[in-house]
C-alpha cells in the first residue's frame, strides 16, 4: 500500500512540473477560470484542479493567400502577402480569441481588399509599401484588442491578366521610342547648330574652306582604292599654261 500512495505522489508531483522556454509563456487556468501567467523556467501548478496553455512569444508569419480584387480603375488584379505579428499579452490574446493566427489570416485577407479597391492599378505598382503601411494600420485597431502587435506586412506579388501584360509591354515599348525619337532630333538639332556656327566661321575666313577641303583629302589615306578626283575650272588651267609658257621663255632667252 506504502508503494502504491508513493508512486502515485510521484506522478502528481511529475504531472504539476512545467517547465516554459524562454520564448514562452504560460497562462493557467484554475477550474476554468483564469489564475496566473507562467514565466519561462520550471514552474509548478496543482494537478487537475489547473490547465496550462503556452503561448508563442516570437514573432510570427502568417501568409495572406492570393486574393482577387479589383482597383479602384476597374482593374481586376490577384494579391498576396504575409503578415508578420507578435503576441504581447498571452492572457488576453488566448481568452479573447478563439484562435488568433486564423484570426488576423482572415482580418488581414479582407484588409488587402479593401485597400487595394481604394488604389488605381498605378498606385498599386508603385505604392507596395503604402499599401502595406495602411493594411497594417487597420489590423493593428483590431489586434490590439485581441493582445497582438502587428510588426509589418509586405505585399509579395502582384498578377494581372494576359491581355493586360501584353498592353503594359506595348505602353512601355512605345515610351522607350518616343525617348528614343526625341534624343535623335535633339541631337539633330545641336549637330545643325554646330555645322551652322563652322560654316559661318569658314566663310568669314579666307581660306578656309579650301584647308578643309585639303585635310578631307587627307584623312581618306594613301589607299589604291581612293580615287580623288578634284574639279578645277578651265580658266585657271588656262592661266596656268600660259604661266608656265613665259617662264620657259624666259629661259630661252
Amino acid at each position: 500500500m506504502g508503494y502504491i500512495i508513493l508512486a502515485f505522489a510521484a506522478i502528481l508531483f511529475f504531472s504539476s512540473i512545467r517547465i516554459i522556454q524562454q520564448y514562452q509563456t504560460g497562462v493557467v487556468f484554475q477550474l476554468g477560470r483564469y489564475s496566473r501567467t507562467l514565466q519561462p523556467g520550471l514552474n509548478l501548478i496543482i494537478p487537475i484542479i489547473e490547465e496550462t496553455r503556452v503561448v508563442d512569444m516570437r514573432v510570427l508569419t502568417n501568409d495572406i493567400p492570393k486574393q482577387q480584387a479589383i482597383t479602384k480603375d476597374n482593374v481586376p488584379v490577384s494579391i498576396n502577402g504575409v503578415v508578420y505579428f507578435q503576441v504581447i499579452d498571452a492572457q488576453t490574446a488566448v481568452i479573447k480569441v478563439q484562435n488568433y493566427l486564423y484570426a488576423v489570416s482572415q482580418y488581414a485577407q479582407a484588409a488587402l481588399r479593401d485597400v487595394v479597391g481604394g488604389m488605381t492599378f498605378d498606385d498599386l505598382l508603385a505604392e507596395r509599401q503604402k499599401i502595406g503601411d495602411e493594411i497594417e494600420s487597420i489590423i493593428q485597431k483590431q489586434a490590439g484588442n485581441w493582445g497582438l502587435n502587428v510588426s509589418a506586412i509586405k505585399i509579395l506579388d502582384v498578377d494581372v491578366p494576359q491581355e493586360l501584360k501584353e498592353m503594359m509591354s506595348r505602353q512601355a515599348s512605345a515610351e522607350r521610342e518616343k525617348r528614343a525619337t526625341i534624343t535623335k532630333a535633339e541631337g539633330d538639332k545641336l549637330a545643325a547648330i554646330n555645322l551652322a556656327a563652322a560654316a559661318k566661321t569658314m566663310f568669314e575666313s579666307p581660306g578656309a574652306m579650301q584647308l578643309r577641303t585639303l585635310q578631307t583629302i587627307d584623312s581618306l589615306g594613301p589607299s589604291p582604292s581612293n580615287t580623288v578626283i578634284l574639279g578645277v575650272p578651265i580658266d585657271i588651267l588656262e592661266l596656268a599654261r600660259n604661266l608656265s609658257g613665259k617662264m620657259i621663255e624666259k629661259k630661252a632667252e
